[in-house]
């Protein structure tokens, strides 16, 4: 009998019901108390202490037979709320039962009321509390008010609503709201987590999902019940990524909007029977009209989707690019290719909300290249006087929760892209970056002819793209440079690049970064573009570099000479 540790949760309070340890059967903890004096004492329950679950055979119930501690410490310090539940009251739960919930729910679930300050009406209401919790420890609370506001408790950390409840099943289901996950319990299924916040159209972002990503870890099977409109649709694709198409199934919640309604339409059984009936993703690498019909009604309605951009003006009327992809950047060597790839990875950051994952050799020591990344953010220069201040804090925090750096003592494309893979995963990355490419060997490449190791090594990267909808970047440097009569350095391109013609066929996107330091300029040229509407072969565009925040200014808004660096003072 396990009593320290199940399934990687250690055990907080074994035997919290103080039930005959050890025995198969007994009294159910949840409804033999209520029963008929006569039925109090009915061995209605099994007990499987293996897998810490107790099963009601009366009241088709399962219980937890233990408490656990939180799996997964938070990387952060938040503010932990005040435990102030309170019982809902007969008005909250007369409206609970017009929604198809019953009073044992909210009480299973920790629903209560309460007072609360609501920003949206600027004064106190009354409102419906969810409280969120991870083992014992009361993480978040949701308040609702009557005009259907909400809000989270400030400070506080986000984190899936019920998710104590997934601990020890392999299976569980992800809904878009608290109330989805009391309808859900109501028909039966309680290994049901929520969001916190819902889904948005434009970015989701899934920290909740980095702060729980080690309940999920076991998990064989994970069903997506969302809301049918169209942000619940992208938190479907966004979760589909993150947890592996293998593991996901959809649920057909038929004309309904969302598992609360279905309820309210068809009943319980039919929910239970909705959940059961749910469909896995459809297989990798294989699609069928239906699979992509919305891409397709979405086409022939609007046209061509627009690319994603960085930016900057003049760049952006000559480049973009769509996810899934990827960008292969050249360039003689100082000519600033790194530093114009930290510049997009920023500006998708700011534009989308993208997670960025570096695999930079050439770019150590460390803090130096995050010294990079926060000049951009901050769009300054951070000094002695700015250490700890509310701006360091402010951007040193933007830049650790969303970039991240790949550090090894030897790197090889197979183990980038498994910590790619993880980093998909636990921190939800839609960037990659691996500078350079001649650094990052394949190890197991099957051949020593380059034009086939070249090949092989963009097709395993274009597999891990499409796999998990990540934009990389790959920074290559050319093998062969000539000076042209005038003496410069003639421009490289992309079959300058060892494994010539191979780059030029193979990638989705080509850029040349180049700079003339006569005239102190940075121009960034398409060598190519693989759609047309996402951009102009031969296009080029130019920049001057701003010394104080090391950021690449369109030629039409040049800026004066910052002065020195603080280290060249």
């Amino acid at each position: 009998m396990q009593t320290e540790e199940i399934n990687g949760f250690l055990i907080d309070k074994f035997n919290q019901h103080s039930l005959k340890e050890g025995a198969t059967q007994g009294i159910c903890p949840l409804c033999s108390s209520d029963r008929q004096p006569k039925n109090r004492k009915a061995q209605c329950a099994s007990y499987d202490w293996e897998r810490g679950l107790g099963t009601c055979h009366n009241c088709d119930n399962t219980f937890q037979l233990h408490t656990y501690q939180r799996k997964g410490a938070s990387e952060r310090v938040y503010v932990r709320p005040e435990v102030k539940y309170k019982k809902a009251g007969t008005k909250v739960e007369e409206w609970f039962k017009s929604r198809g919930i019953s009073k044992q729910t909210l009480t299973d679930l920790n629903v209560g009321e309460g007072k609360e300050w609501m920003p949206q009406t600027g004064k106190e209401e009354n409102t419906i509390q969810f409280n969120y919790y991870m083992g014992d420890q009361l993480i978040n609370v949701k308040y609702r008010d009557g005009r259907k506001n909400f809000k989270l408790y400030k400070g506080a950390e986000k984190v899936f609503y019920n998710i104590n409840s997934v601990t020890n099943y392999n299976t569980c289901v992800i809904v878009e709201g608290e109330m989805d996950v009391l309808a859900l319990h109501e028909a039966g299924v309680k290994n049901v987590v929520s969001v916190p916040n819902g889904a948005t159209l434009n970015n989701n972002n899934l920290d909740y999902l980095d702060n729980c990503i080690d309940y999920f870890e076991d998990k064989e099977k994970v069903i997506l019940a969302l809301d049918q409109d169209e942000p619940g649709q992208r938190l479907k694709q966004e979760l589909v990524r993150r947890l592996g198409a293998e593991i996901c199934y959809i649920t057909d919640l038929e004309d309904c909007k969302d598992s609360n309604d279905y309820l309210l339409e068809y009943g319980a059984i039919k929910l239970q029977n909705a959940i059961h009936k749910s469909k896995p993703v459809p297989l990798e690498n294989v699609s069928t009209l239906y699979d992509i019909q919305d891409e397709l009604k979405d086409f022939v309605k609007n046209g061509f989707k627009k690319g994603y951009q960085i930016g900057l003006s003049n760049f952006d009327k000559v480049f973009s690019t769509y996810t899934g992809q990827f960008i292969t950047v050249t360039g003689i060597p100082s000519s600033g290719k790194s530093d114009f790839v930290d510049q997009m990875v920023v500006g998708y950051n700011n534009l989308y909300g993208w997670k960025t994952a570096f695999a930079s050799p050439e770019n150590a020591p460390t803090y130096l290249h995050a010294h990079k990344l926060m000049r951009k953010v901050w769009q300054d220069m951070p000094m002695p006087g700015d250490i700890d201040g509310k701006t360091w804090d402010k951007v040193t925090s933007h830049v650790n929760d969303n970039f991240y750096f790949i550090d090894m003592d030897k790197y090889s494309l197979e183990s980038v892209l498994r910590k790619g893979a993880e980093l998909v995963k636990r921190k939800g990355i839609k960037c990659l970056v691996i500078d350079p490419f001649n650094k990052i060997r394949d190890v197991n490449a099957v051949s020593d002819d380059v034009n086939r190791y070249t090949m092989d090594y963009l097709a395993k990267i274009e597999a891990f793209c499409k796999k998990y909808d990540v934009l990389v970047f790959i920074v290559a440097h050319p093998t062969k440079m000539y000076k042209g009569q005038d003496g410069k350095i003639e421009e490289p391109t992309m079959y300058n690049i060892k494994g010539g013609g191979e780059w030029y066929d193979a990638s989705y996107h080509g850029l040349l970064v180049h700079r003339d330091y006569d005239a102190k300029t940075t121009k960034v040229k398409v060598l190519k573009v693989k759609f047309q509407n996402l951009g102009e072969n031969g296009a080029e565009s130019h920049f001057t570099w701003e010394p104080r925040s090391g950021s690449f200014v369109p030629d039409e808004q040049a800026v004066e000479d910052g002065g020195p660096m603080p280290w060249e003072s």
